[in-house]
C-alpha cells in the first residue's frame, strides 16, 4: 500500500522549484526511502542555487515509513522465538499485519487529504494523521518482510522481487518447454504482485485509500483462518 505522492522539488538557478529534482520512491520500499534521505543530505551541500536545508515533506514520509517499516520488522525476532514456520508465529504475524491495515485504514480516513497528490509540488498525507496511515501501513509491509524473508519461498515479493527478476532471467530452464517449479512459482510471483497493484489502483479510484486498506485487513483475517486451518 502506498500514498500517492511525489517528492517536493528542489530549486533552480531562477528560485523556482523543478518539479523533475528528485525522483520519485515509493514509501514502503526501503531502498527508495534510503535514497530519498540520502538526496535530502545531498541537497544541504549542493551549489548555492539548488542548496536546501529544508526537511521537505516527502523527505519526512521517507523517514517515516522506513522507521515504521523496520520496527515491523523487528517483530521477527519473536518469531526467531517461537520458530518461524510455527502455526503460532504465523498466526500472530498475521493478525498483527491486520491490525496495522487497520489503523491504517482508520488514519487515511480520518486524515481528511486526498489519496492522490494534487501536483508534483502538493503532496498528500502530509499532516500528523496521514502520516500515521504511511506509518502503520509500512509496519505492516515490514511484518510481510520477514514472514517472507523466514519461510524463503518464491512468494515473498513484498519486499525482494528485484531478487526474484534476477533468479528468473538467470534460471537455467527459463526457456524450458513443460513444468518447472522454481521458474512457474517466479513467474506468478511477478505476474501476481502486478495484478495486485493494478487492481488495488483500479479501487483507489472508485472507493478510496482507506477502504482498500480495509480490504487488505480484511483479506489478512481471512489468512490468519487459513493458518489455522493448515494441517
Amino acid at each position: 500500500m502506498v500514498s500517492r505522492r511525489k517528492p517536493s522539488p528542489s530549486p533552480d538557478s531562477s528560485g523556482l522549484r523543478r518539479p523533475d529534482a528528485d525522483p520519485p520512491s515509493f514509501p514502503p520500499a526501503c531502498s527508495g526511502n534510503v535514497a530519498q534521505l540520502g538526496l535530502a543530505v545531498a541537497r544541504t551541500y549542493a551549489p548555492n542555487t539548488l542548496r536546501t536545508y529544508e526537511f521537505e515533506k516527502a523527505d519526512q514520509q521517507a523517514l517515516t515509513s522506513l522507521l515504521a517499516f523496520l520496527v515491523g520488522t523487528s517483530l521477527g525476532r519473536i518469531g526467531d522465538r517461537l520458530g518461524n514456520k510455527s502455526r503460532g508465529w504465523l498466526v500472530l504475524a498475521t493478525f498483527a499485519q491486520a491490525l496495522c491495515l487497520m489503523a491504517a485504514a482508520l488514519c487515511a480516513h480520518f486524515c481528511g487529504q486526498s489519496s492522490f497528490a494534487s501536483s508534483r509540488t502538493h503532496t498528500t498525507w502530509t499532516n500528523p494523521t496521514g502520516l500515521a496511515a504511511l506509518g502503520f501501513a509500512s509496519a505492516s509491509l515490514g511484518i510481510q518482510g520477514i514472514i517472507g524473508k523466514r519461510l524463503n519461498t518464491q512468494f515473498a515479493t513484498a519486499v525482494v522481487l528485484t531478487t526474484t527478476w534476477c533468479e528468473l532471467i538467470n534460471d537455467p530452464k527459463l526457456f524450458a518447454v513443460g513444468p518447472s517449479t522454481a521458474r512457474d512459482h517466479k513467474v506468478m510471483a511477478v505476474f501476481f504482485l502486478f495484478l495486485g497493484a493494478m487492481i488495488s489502483r483500479t479501487l483507489i479510484d472508485v472507493i478510496d485509500s482507506p477502504a482498500v486498506l480495509g480490504i487488505g485487513a480484511g483479506l489478512r483475517v481471512i489468512q490468519v483462518v487459513g493458518w489455522l486451518a493448515v494441517p
